[in-house]
């Protein structure tokens, strides 16, 4: 039985996803672990066939079709309630494309309607109270993030974790972030998203984001346990968790870091981006290491003398991308040997298999 049969006989209702989780880690236990598995695995798919393409489409075209539809016959009054009722069209259509037809990317269009719709509706309602308008953006993104929190108890889909997060991170970041921060970080430079992520120049800022990126890594983590083998929707909700949080903790700590300057500053960076890759060797989510490339560039060029000429920054991509394939050809067998000889401990046996690497 392979896993695509198991994944039928959920969407058909013959077994749990539990269930299957639970037959599928016995069979791989049984058959050696990783032997079991595909060599680069980390099930990830936005789309089944270009069915949802299509469905996805015209889906897009027909809510937006509604939408002015109903601002044609509604008038100012109905253009506060709009979004709402676009949200309601889009968690009616979810029964259908969501949980009868499991379709996936129509699902994800759904999703990002229903908390567009929400945010539009909140913001505009709050927007009429008498209240500062901070306030007024981190209530919105409060209520659209409890919003997404209904939607993913109804669901169950993935994709409605990672839009809730970013809700989530759109209060912190309004509460957080001051206007000179915000304008730094618009017109860019050292003192613009280099001081926007920096723990010493905007510390609340960076703080709450540090804070946000370990929440979100140690909710991937619970996710990613239930799910070793990444069968069902905890691995795929924690997948969409860690493109959280890779970001928000390797663009605080690395920048920080960067920030610092001197060979010191340096040290520590390359120290920072050494763990951060045995983090994401050991926990076998490549998305720690994708959000750290730009900061393995800059080390690279620290170290070679950055002049900013064309032949300087073509060793740069010679040698980043030589490094960036070379570690994902052989991520398995470096997995294997990491996690080898690191000794046991708590949640050790929860992860990937790692058992071979033939």
């Amino acid at each position: 039985m392979t896993p695509e049969d198991l994944r039928a006989a959920v969407a058909a209702g013959i077994l749990t996803e539990a269930q299957a989780a639970s037959l599928t880690a016995l069979a791989n236990d049984r058959l050696g672990k990783r032997a079991a598995l595909p060599a680069e695995d980390e099930p990830f798919e936005f789309f089944r066939g270009f069915s949802e393409i299509f469905v996805s489409i015209g889906l897009v075209i027909l809510l937006s079709g509604i939408a002015a539809m109903l601002a044609w016959f509604g008038g100012v009054a109905l253009m506060t309630v709009l979004p709402l009722i676009c949200a309601g069209i889009c968690w009616w259509w979810a029964g259908y494309f969501t949980l009868k037809r499991r379709m996936n990317l129509p699902s994800m269009v759904l999703a990002s309607a229903f908390g567009a719709g929400i945010y539009l509706s909140a913001i505009t309602v709050l927007g009429q109270a008498d209240l500062p308008l901070r306030s007024v953006v981190v209530l919105a993104f409060v209520l659209s993030a409890l919003g997404m929190s209904a939607w993913y108890r109804r669901f169950r889909l993935p994709f409605s974790a990672f839009i809730l997060g970013l809700f989530v991170l759109g209060a912190i970041y309004t509460m957080t972030a001051s206007v000179d921060s915000l304008g730094g970080f618009v017109a860019g430079g050292r003192g613009g998203m280099g001081g926007f992520f920096d723990l010493r120049e905007s510390p609340q800022f960076a703080t709450a984001t540090l804070l946000f990126g370990i929440v979100a890594f140690l909710v991937a983590m619970w996710f990613d346990t239930r799910d070793p083998h990444r069968l069902g929707r905890h691995a795929a909700t924690a997948f969409w968790l860690h493109m959280l949080a890779a970001p928000a903790l390797v663009n605080t700590v690395a920048l920080t870091l960067y920030n610092t300057g001197g060979a010191g500053g340096i040290g520590l960076l390359i120290v920072a981006l050494v763990i951060i890759t045995l983090l994401a060797l050991i926990i076998d989510r490549r998305s720690f290491l994708t959000a750290a490339i730009a900061y393995i560039a800059l080390v690279i060029a620290w170290v070679i003398g950055d002049r900013g000429d064309f032949g300087t920054w073509a060793f740069i991509l010679i040698a980043l991308g030589g490094l960036i394939t070379a570690i994902g050809t052989w991520w398995v067998q470096l997995r294997a040997t990491v996690l080898r000889a690191l000794p046991d401990f708590p949640g050790k046996s929860r992860l990937p298999p790692y058992g071979s690497t033939e």
